[in-house]
Order: C-alpha cells, then structure tokens, then sequence
C-alpha cells in the first residue's frame, strides 16, 4: 500500500482561509482549496498530525475513490474498485452513511444499500467469507455525491473533531468549537494582547483563544477512531503528541470572558478547567453595557445572541446598539469581530464594518464584522 494518502478537511463555508493556514503549519502537502473543504496529501502521520492538531475543520476523511457515478451500477463499480482488504480486517464493522445533491441518484438510503453491497462482495472475493461478523473496530465508510460524481472515504476521526472533550454541558444556541477557533484566528489574537469576550456563554470563545495561545493541540484530550485501524502504524500516534507537546507554550495570558447570566459563567470556568486552560482565563458575572479596557492593544471577539425571531431581533438591536457604543470607549488599538446573523446588524451598532467575512454557524447563514487594524 502506498504510504501516500489522499485526505479531505471537510469545513464551514468561510473557514477555508483559516484551514488552509493550518495545514500549512503541519506540512500537508497538495493542498487544494473549494468550497466548503480542503484536499490534501501525506502519510498516516499526516493523519495523525491532522486530527489533533487542525482547529478550524470538522473531520479528516481518507479518500479512496472518486469517479463519475449517475447510475446504480456505476456507484456499485467505484466501490467494488477499491481494495477493501488492504484496509479492513474480515470482522471490521463498516457503517455507511452519506449524502447526495444534484445528482441523479437522490436516494441515500440506496446509495448507502448499493455501496455496502458493493463492499461486501470485494471482500467476500478477498477474504473467502459469505458472511461478516461486523463485530471488530469501526471503519466509518462516508460518500458523497455532487453533480453526479461520487467521493468514497473513511472517517478517520469518529466525532467531529469540534468535540474537544472539554465542553460537556452547554448554554442555549452554543457555539461550535471550530468555528470559535476560527474567529480567533481571523483576529489575529497570538497570546500578547488582552483578549475579551463580554459574551462569553459557555466560555468556547476564550477556550479556544487559550488553547491557541498555549499553541496546544486540541485533540490531545481525545481519541479518534482511525487510532485502532490495523492498516495505520500506532507509532504516528504517539509521535504526534509528543511533537504536539513540545511545541506548547508556558506564558501568562490576559484572556477574559464575561457573561450576565451566572450558570453561564459557572459552565465556563468548569469548561475551561477539562480543557486545562482554567489558568490563563479570567470569567466573571459582568454586564457587557459595562465592559471597559484601557490598554492600548487587544481583541474583542464575541458572539451575541442572534434574535432570530420578531421580538429577539428587536431586543438584539438594541443589544447592538449598547455593544456600539462600548466600542466606541476602546483605545484605536482593538480589533473587534462580532458574529452575527442579523441583516441590521451595521446599522444598530452605529458603523460599517472595516471589513466582512462570511461563515456558517450550522445552517445559519452569519457574517463576521471586523472593526479596527483587520
């Protein structure tokens, strides 16, 4: 087998920019940047340095086809194609799940039916076996379909890699991890300047503001599924995290999050204790009305509530229009990014945005509002 591998990081639209950088730093090699994923290339310790190490990406896929398939027997060949034994013991158990759009196979339930039918006689072929117990190690099998052309992979990460492990309990409407490390990207926030989020919620914002200060891994507190795969050397996994280890910083940091509401602010501090970063963040019950710095330099990264529904957003522009005028109390040196889904959102907080990024929080479509030297 090819000690070469083709991978996919599959990522929210608009954090392409912000992944793209992250490879780069872990040496992926081939990178190719579309809509919503990055394509890229290397060995099972890319693997392994891509799962613990990428912040801004949702999963690491290993692709093992891709071909034109707008037929069922075309979607059956693609898959039969591949060799299954070279990567799946005879008693693996490998779930298929997927999705199709613009493609003229609409059914996943079918497709999902044809690929594991396909998968079955390969290794019925290679292993002399009618049967497959299924009982061993999972080897999630994913496909996708776009414009009838089909990507067959497997899941080498199992959860998203947005599950850290260190966010057990929530707040209403969380913000997800990766796409928190992507805001703190955007701002450029490096560990040197004070960092405040007078939202903090659940404290994912600042979290992961420490976790990039501390330049620690973030799947170092995890585990993931392509680490029981016969076919990848455990080795790789043991050398990523100590490269990962080595490569922390020990400083001090002025991280702040600030939330009205006190449960909030107490899931925030028991949160940033399982990620191991309860000593470089500050949380306290606070009024963002109140909110006031007199350093010269910092950022301001925050996530207010959207308001989706009539009387929210109205209760979210005023809540805009407070945040505004805060704004306006920061020394010139601050970069401010707000994410907010709110169409108005210039309006109430008093002044076009220095610049505007789109993303996607889920499904809700969100534009990132970048104020000072961004």
């Amino acid at each position: 087998m090819s000690a070469k591998f083709e991978l996919i990081a599959p990522c929210f639209f608009g954090c392409e920019a912000t992944a793209n950088f992250e490879l780069r730093r872990i040496g992926a090699e081939n990178i190719r940047v579309s809509d919503g994923r990055l394509t890229f290339s290397g060995g099972p310790e890319m693997i392994a340095a891509a799962n613990l190490n990428l912040r801004t990406v949702e999963r690491v896929l290993l692709l093992l086809n891709t071909y034109p398939a707008s037929t069922f027997d075309e979607l059956f060949d693609g898959v039969y194609a591949i060799p299954w034994e070279e990567f799946l013991p005879a008693d693996a158990a490998f779930p298929v799940t997927g999705s199709s759009l613009n493609s003229q196979l609409t059914s996943v339930p079918a497709c999902q039916s044809i690929i594991k039918k396909a998968m079955v006689e390969r290794l019925k072929d290679a292993y002399g076996l009618e049967q497959f117990p299924e009982t061993g190690v999972k080897y999630q099998v994913r496909f996708s379909i776009f414009k009838d052309e089909a990507a067959i992979c497997l899941d080498t990460s199992g959860e998203g890699l947005y599950k850290r492990g260190y966010r057990a309990v929530g707040v209403e409407a969380p913000l997800r991890e990766t796409l928190a490390a992507a805001l703190v990207t955007l701002s450029r926030y490096r560990g040197r300047d004070p960092f405040c989020d007078p939202f903090c919620g659940s404290g994912t914002i600042p979290i992961e503001a420490a976790l990039i200060a501390k330049n620690r891994a973030p799947g170092l507190d995890r585990r993931f599924d392509a680490q029981r795969w016969e076919f990848l050397p455990g080795q790789v996994w043991m050398d990523a995290a100590d490269e990962a280890q080595d490569k922390e910083f020990h400083g001090q940091y002025d991280i702040w999050g600030g939330d009205i509401d006190p449960r909030a602010v107490d899931i925030a501090r028991d949160n940033a204790r399982k990620a191991g970063v309860d000593d470089c963040i500050r949380f306290e019950v606070a009024d963002a009305a109140k909110f006031h710095r007199d350093s010269q330099y910092g950022q301001l990264v925050t996530n207010p509530p959207y308001g989706e529904r009539l009387l929210e957003r109205q209760e979210a522009e005023e809540l805009y229009r407070m945040l505004g005028k805060v704004w306006k109390t920061l020394p010139e040196g601050w970069r401010t990014l707000v994410l907010s889904s709110h169409t108005e959102f210039e309006r109430a907080f008093g002044r076009p945005a220095d610049k505007k990024r789109k993303l996607y929080n889920g499904m809700i479509k969100c534009d990132v509002f970048m104020y000072g030297n961004v």
